[in-house]
């Protein structure tokens, strides 16, 4: 077994984001986000329930109407069908996602 690196290869694309699936699992998908900080704003809204922690750098989330920030080390728990939408984003934030698929 060889362990990975969050931080390995983690300069941001030129503009938008990078989504790399870490680990999927019975039902559970851990996935990295590197951020531009020229993203084109888009609302997701998930079938699954979803916990991010920004892990460096900050962002501007639009959540079901309510504006976030979120700095290094905040996450936030988004329950399924929850509409958001990252507003702003610093270049090169690093993100983890846990998707949580089924019940």
């Amino acid at each position: 077994m060889t362990p990975a690196n969050l931080y390995a290869d983690a300069a941001p694309p030129q503009q938008g984001e990078r989504f790399e699936a870490l680990l999927s699992h019975k039902g559970l998908v851990v996935e990295r986000i590197i951020s531009s900080s020229k993203i084109a704003s888009q609302e997701y809204v998930q079938e699954q329930d979803e916990w991010v922690v920004l892990l460096q750098g900050e962002a501007t989330l639009d959540v079901a109407g309510q504006s976030v920030q979120l700095g290094s080390g905040d996450h936030l728990f988004l329950p399924s069908r929850t509409p958001h939408t990252v507003r702003c984003v610093s270049d090169g934030a690093l993100w983890l996602a846990v998707h949580l698929h089924g019940r």
